[in-house]
C-alpha cells in the first residue's frame, strides 16, 4: 500500500477541497428542519420535502456530471459543484422565505453530485489506476468526515442563518483552493455526450445500491432503535461512523492488494453480522461494537466494486462511470428510506435492520459477475498521474 507522501500535493488539494465542500453542506443540516418548520412556518410535510429534494436533484444531476467531467474536465466538475454549494449558502441567507430554502437545496444537490463525480475522476487519474482504490479510500475519508464534521459544527453554530454563512464561506474557500489546482485534461472526441447506463453498469451499479440499502435504516431508526436496549444509539451511529472514516482512511488501499472479491464479501460478512445483531436488541457494550462492525465493513464493497469498474473504463467515460455508480447509491438510498419506513411501522424496528441484511444477499449475487477471478490490479502498470 503506497504511503500517503507518494500521492502529491494536488492529491491533497483536491481531498481538502471536498473536505470543505462537504463540511459545509454538513453544517445546515441540524438547523434546517427546524428553520423550516419553526422560523418559516413550514408544516412537517413541507420538512420532508425540503429534505427529499436534494437527493432527487442530485440523483439527476449524476446523468449531467458525468458528461460535464468527460466532456470539459474533471475540474470543471468539481468548480461547478463548489460553486453551486456556494451559491446554495448564498440563497439560503436571502429573504426568500420557503422558495430560498427549496432553491437552495436544489443548488446543494446539483453541486453534491457535480462535486462528487469530478472529485472521485480526478483523484484515481492523479493516483494512478492502480491505486483506484487507495484513493476512492482518501477521497470517501474526506467526504464522510466532512459530513460527520459538519453537523456538530451546525450545532455549535446554533442558528440557521450562523450555517449557511459557514457552507458559502466553506464552498468558496474550497473553490479557492480547487482553482489553483493545474490539471492537464485533453478532451477525447467520444468525451461528453449524454447517454443512458450502459449495461455493463446495471450490474455494478445494483452491487453498489443494494449495499447502500443500510445506510436510511441505521440513520433513521438505530437510535430509535437501540433507545428500548440502553439507550445506546448515538454511542453506536458514533462507533459505525468513527470505524468507517477510519478504516477508509488506513485500509481503503486493500483492493488494490487483494484479490477484490476477499475484500467485497469480507465487508459484506462483517456488515451482516453487524445488523443482525443490531436488530436482535444486544446489550449496549455489544451494540456499540456491532455498530462498529458494520462501519468497517460498509468501508470496502464499493471501492472493490468501483476500482474495479474504473479500471476497466475508458478514460474519457470516467466521469460517466462515477455518475452512474452514484446515481445507483441515491435511488437505493431514497427506496431505502421509504422502504425501512414502511416496514418498520408494520413491523417493528428489528425489521428494518434484517431487510438491511436481506439487501447484502442480493448485492453478493450481483457482485460474483462483475468482480474478476483474477487480480486485475497486478496486471496494471502504474500509469501517468492526469
Amino acid at each position: 500500500m503506497a504511503s500517503p507522501r507518494e500521492f502529491g500535493s494536488r492529491f491533497w488539494a483536491l481531498i481538502g477541497a471536498t473536505f470543505l465542500g462537504f463540511v459545509g453542506m454538513g453544517t445546515v443540516l441540524p438547523a434546517l428542519a427546524p428553520h423550516v418548520r419553526y422560523d418559516l412556518g413550514g408544516t412537517d410535510r413541507t420538512v420532508g420535502f425540503v429534505i427529499g429534494i436534494f437527493s432527487v436533484v442530485a440523483l439527476a444531476g449524476r446523468l449531467f456530471s458525468g458528461p460535464l467531467a468527460d466532456g470539459r474536465g474533471r475540474k470543471v466538475a468539481f468548480l461547478t459543484g463548489l460553486g453551486s454549494c456556494t451559491l446554495a449558502g448564498a440563497i439560503y441567507l436571502l429573504p426568500l422565505g420557503l422558495t430560498g430554502i427549496w432553491i437552495g437545496r436544489c443548488f446543494q444537490g446539483l453541486g453534491e453530485a457535480c462535486l462528487y463525480t469530478g472529485a472521485a475522476a480526478w483523484a484515481v487519474e492523479l493516483a494512478g489506476t492502480h491505486r483506484s482504490a487507495q484513493a476512492l479510500g482518501y477521497l470517501s475519508s474526506g467526504i464522510w468526515g466532512g459530513l460527520s464534521a459538519g453537523p456538530a459544527l451546525g450545532q455549535w453554530l446554533v442558528t440557521f442563518q450562523h450555517a449557511a454563512m459557514f457552507q458559502l464561506l466553506a464552498g468558496a474557500a474550497g473553490f479557492a483552493m480547487l482553482w489553483r489546482i493545474p490539471e492537464h485534461f485533453t478532451p477525447h472526441k467520444d468525451g461528453g455526450n449524454f447517454k443512458w447506463p450502459s449495461r455493463s453498469l446495471i450490474m455494478p451499479g445494483l452491487a453498489v445500491g443494494f449495499v447502500n440499502v443500510h445506510y436510511p435504516v441505521v440513520v433513521g431508526f438505530l437510535v430509535l432503535h437501540l433507545a428500548h436496549y440502553g439507550n445506546s444509539g448515538k454511542a453506536a451511529l458514533s462507533a459505525y461512523a468513527g470505524a468507517m472514516l477510519c478504516s477508509r482512511f488506513f485500509l481503503g488501499g486493500l483492493p488494490d492488494r487483494v484479490h477484490p472479491r476477499i475484500t467485497y464479501y469480507f465487508g459484506l460478512t462483517a456488515m451482516a453480522s453487524g445488523l443482525l445483531t443490531l436488530a436482535s436488541g444486544p446489550r449496549p457494550a455489544i451494540a456499540i461494537a456491532s455498530a462498529a462492525l458494520l462501519g468497517l465493513g460498509f468501508s470496502f464493497p464499493f471501492s472493490s466494486i468501483a476500482s474495479t469498474v474504473m479500471r476497466r473504463a475508458p478514460d474519457h467515460e470516467r466521469g460517466y462511470t462515477v455518475g452512474i455508480l452514484s446515481a445507483f447509491y441515491d435511488f437505493f438510498v431514497g427506496s431505502g428510506s421509504f422502504a425501512a419506513g414502511a416496514i418498520s411501522h408494520r413491523f417493528g424496528y428489528p425489521a428494518a435492520f434484517v431487510m438491511a441484511a436481506a439487501a447484502l444477499v442480493a448485492s453478493a449475487g450481483f457482485a460474483w459477475f462483475v468482480l474478476p477471478a483474477t487480480n486485475e490490479s497486478s496486471l496494471l502498470q502504474p500509469s501517468n498521474a492526469v
